[in-house]
């Protein structure tokens, strides 16, 4: 690349990219939070203003606060919301993309969309690219990217300003070999945010690599986060339990956002830290039955982590953060495959090294070492740093010289004596492609002990979600994967579908999470866990998610294996299409097991006869609800149990929402009485619902009865308190 040119205003780079590329600029942004929004918004409001400028932005995930509404909901969000996401700027394409009304001059083609956020946008919906995160870079260049616009935080290492790629070292490096190799003209552009965590591994890069680097204090700005305001429910509980005993101690986890994710975080917490608790869990939820027994033993386990788990995971989400400080996240793993193999197998302790481990690396079939061997293995510590090699030999701190040979008895003794370390270093308990998460994350990343932040090495997807790059050792570090997604619907013959309405409306993205799928059939000892709330209910309306038929599939039939729901855990894997619609039926909701098997039976998929066992039958929210009530009642599964935004009056008052109208006799009470003048909250929340001066019946009977609930739950928060 040429010499980096260091720039303090966004309509600088906006004019170098026109003068030095033309005016068809075709934009890769990172997914999610890596996009630098005012150099964005400045790109975008020139091409806006100029016609002759074509514009094509290629992304995914584009982030943006919920717009303001007018239901109630909206209206009691809409100060937490303005707090949260004070400072932080907006895309600017955005507000036009949701209005519509994006200029004929400009396109925004995405992969992956906020869940739910463009059904019914045609814009949206035209331009989606249906991809597999790890072919998302090759998708990108093909479409004719010649500009890389990139968030980065930095800082100085011996001396030297380092950038790092931070929350988005998902594909931008990917991307730029390939448009280097090609030799298309293009530019990259690196925008400095001080309040951006900096990030180690391969996130990591010197500021030549990119052509523009853009610093100026005023494109320092707060983080969008996700923030926590939605509680954990019954069913996010049990499904997490289910999940969580799928895990084996020793093995390696991914897992994704949102409160199906935090339901195994704390889950796994639990089975760490109170073990007891967490095995009772098991027993009193029927989780823990003689029938699944022996594959819970098979597959994953009760006891605490005492080898911990390794992190592979497209997504660093907060919930690893909490993993590591319960000990479990903290199997670290080495960059050579045969070292790891050894370390696997018990033969070799990273704590002591001796001669044993040399032995070792020859008999798994290690015989000469070449120099970029020997440099990882000199960065994992087995040979000391006063070592060196050079043309196939290893030269000792004594100026002895011998071939770097490990099946030569000779060149082992040498090494052992003299070149062997004493213990192994550097070793990695997580590979992330990118993160995303509140502000508290943040600033926990932020404020990662360096021996911790060294431990985490963000990277591209093409290493974290496949085997290809280097399959003998990602096999050795990702052993016992389980790879825990979550899923919309899921056929009786066992494809899921997690990304398309049955209409062909995209509700989000493909993702990562076929690649994943995919990874878990291809390593010996790898599992896919699809989470699955059994139902959805939407306005007093339940529908089965367990469907015999479905317009969309995101993992097809071929690559089933397990399904959890909260009545239960579905083994698919290898099994005939009539085993595998009769465990789906054994985790299906009751009120509609007896349909969804007429529907098999009339398709001769299943014998005439058969009845679901008893056992099954009575899959019931009811049931549900009833179970998570005796565990709450010791204390346990808590609505927000790492925190939430909300404030502690915020929670009152969001609590009192939610009883509204869940009493009859009191809401028909709460109707004829007035609101009193006792309690300025009251009147003050009042004001934020737009109701202190309702000029209608029916707003004055919401007024009514809305300040009771209000007094009720600040009274009680008070005492509380």
């Amino acid at each position: 690349m040429s010499s980096t040119a260091w720039l303090n205003g966004a309509d600088d780079v906006v004019n170098r990219l026109l003068l030095q590329l033309g005016k068809t600029l075709v934009v890769a942004l990172p997914l999610g939070l890596g996009k630098p929004v005012p150099l964005v918004n400045a790109l975008y409001q020139r091409a806006k203003n100029d016609p002759s400028i074509n514009l094509t932005f290629l992304t995914a995930l584009s982030l943006e606060r919920p717009p303001p509404g007018d239901s109630l909901q909206s209206r009691f969000l809409e100060p937490t919301l303005q707090r949260i996401y004070h400072g932080c700027p907006s895309l600017a394409y955005m507000h036009d993309l949701r209005e519509q009304t994006v200029p004929a001059n400009i396109t925004i083609k995405e992969f992956f969309f906020q869940p739910g956020s463009r059904l019914g946008n045609a814009h949206a919906q035209y331009h989606y690219i249906s991809s597999n995160y790890t072919h998302a870079a090759r998708d990108v260049f093909e479409n004719g990217c010649n500009v890389v616009l990139q968030m980065v935080a930095s800082r100085e290492i011996d001396g030297r300003r380092k950038l790092s790629m931070s929350c988005n070292p998902d594909t931008s490096a990917e991307l730029v070999e390939r448009l280097t190799a090609s030799g298309r003209e293009f530019r990259s552009v690196a925008v400095l945010n001080r309040e951006l965590p900096y990030m180690c591994g391969d996130a990591e890069v010197d500021p030549d690599f990119y052509d523009m680097v853009l610093e100026a204090p005023t494109l320092d700005h707060p983080l969008f986060s996700a923030p926590k305001l939605q509680p954990l429910g019954d069913v996010d509980y049990l499904l997490g339990l289910h999940a969580s005993c799928l895990v084996a101690d020793g093995g390696t986890l991914q897992i994704g956002i949102g409160a199906l994710g935090d339901a195994v975080t704390y889950a796994l917490c639990l089975r760490q830290q109170n073990n007891a608790v967490y095995k009772e869990a098991l027993l009193r939820t029927g989780i823990l039955t003689p029938e699944r027994r022996d594959f819970i033993k098979r597959v994953g386990g009760t006891g605490p982590f005492e080898r911990g788990l390794y992190g592979a995971t497209e997504m660093l989400v907060e919930g690893f953060m909490h993993l590591q400080q319960a000990g479990i996240l903290k199997r670290e793993v080495y960059d050579f495959w045969a070292l790891q193999q050894l370390i696997n197998a018990g033969d070799c302790d990273p704590e002591r090294l001796d001669s044993s481990v040399l032995e070792g690396l020859a008999e798994q079939g290690v015989r000469e070492i070449r120099g970029k061997d020997f440099k990882v293995l000199q960065h994992h510590g087995l040979f000391r740093d006063d070592c060196q090699y050079s043309d196939g030999y290893v030269i000792a701190p004594d100026g002895s010289r011998v071939p770097a040979n490990m099946a030569n008895p000779h060149s082992r003794r040498v090494m052992a004596t003299q070149c062997l370390g004493t213990c192994l270093r550097n070793g990695q308990i997580l590979h992330g492609g990118f993160y995303l998460g509140s502000q508290d994350f943040y600033q926990r990343l932020r404020g990662l002990p360096e021996i911790l932040r060294q431990k985490i090495n963000m990277t591209g997807v093409d290493k974290i979600n496949q085997l290809d790059m280097n399959p003998r050792l990602y096999r050795a570090q990702r052993i016992h994967a389980r790879f825990i997604n979550t899923g919309l619907k899921v056929t009786l013959n066992g494809a899921v579908v997690s990304d398309t309405l049955q209409s062909g409306q995209v509700l989000s993205g493909v993702g990562g999470q076929y690649n994943f799928v995919a990874m878990a059939h291809q390593l010996q000892t790898g599992r896919s866990v699809i989470m699955l709330r059994a139902v959805r209910e939407s306005n007093g309306h339940a529908e089965s998610n367990i469907v015999w038929e479905y317009g969309a599939c995101t993992i097809p039939r071929h690559l089933r294996d397990v399904v959890v729901t909260e009545y239960g855990i579905a083994d698919l894997r290898g099994k005939s299409d009539g085993e595998v619609i009769k465990a789906l039926l054994n985790v299906a909701d009751s009120r509609f097991q007896q349909n969804l098997l007429a529907t098999a039976i009339r398709a001769g998929k299943i014998e005439p006869d058969y009845h679901i066992p008893e056992q099954f039958s009575e899959n019931t929210p009811q049931r549900v609800k009833q179970t998570l009530q005796d565990l709450r009642h010791d204390g346990g599964f808590p609505a927000y149990p790492f925190g939430c935004d909300f404030t502690p009056e915020e929670l009152a008052v969001a609590k009192a929402l939610k009883t509204v109208g869940k009493s009859k006799i009191q809401l028909c009470l709460d109707a004829l009485t007035p609101v009193g003048k006792s309690i300025p909250a009251v009147w003050q929340w009042l004001r934020v619902l737009r109701l202190s001066a309702p000029k209608s019946l029916r707003d004055r009977v919401m007024r009514n009865v809305l300040g009771a609930a209000l007094r009720r739950a600040l009274k009680s928060d008070k005492r509380e308190e």
